[in-house]
């Protein structure tokens, strides 16, 4: 029974709860078991994320031969080139062509501007 009361307030203080009641020395060791614990879970999130993208590449790879053998069934052309290459493309398709004239002045602004006025 004591063990069990023990136990509910180390899991107590791990939430926050009844601090004030806490010695410098238990507050810094009970900082040190946090730390260590979001170190711990933070490395497990990596790696699960790491295996989310092994995975991800896997199936993006069987995609792209799954999709290579459907177009070679209906006899379509497989896309070829990356698809940072299919976005780029894709962007120039769209956007528009606009000229615009340019023209460099080398000097002090009041020179511009005469020579701009004197263009009129």
């Amino acid at each position: 029974m004591k063990k069990k009361i023990e136990l509910l307030e180390i899991s107590r203080r791990l939430l926050g709860e009844g601090l004030g009641s806490c010695s410098i020395q238990e507050l810094q060791q009970l900082e040190q078991q946090l730390e260590r614990t979001v170190g711990i879970i933070r490395a497990r999130k990596m790696q699960v994320f790491r295996q989310q993208i092994e995975d991800l590449k896997e199936k993006g790879k069987v995609l792209a031969v799954e999709n290579a053998l459907l177009c070679k069934k209906f006899g379509l052309e497989p896309p070829q080139g990356s698809n940072e290459e299919k976005a780029t493309a894709a962007c120039t398709e769209n956007s528009e062509v606009s000229d615009v004239e340019t023209e460099l002045f080398i000097g002090p602004p009041e020179t511009r501007n005469k020579r701009n006025s004197l263009q009129k």
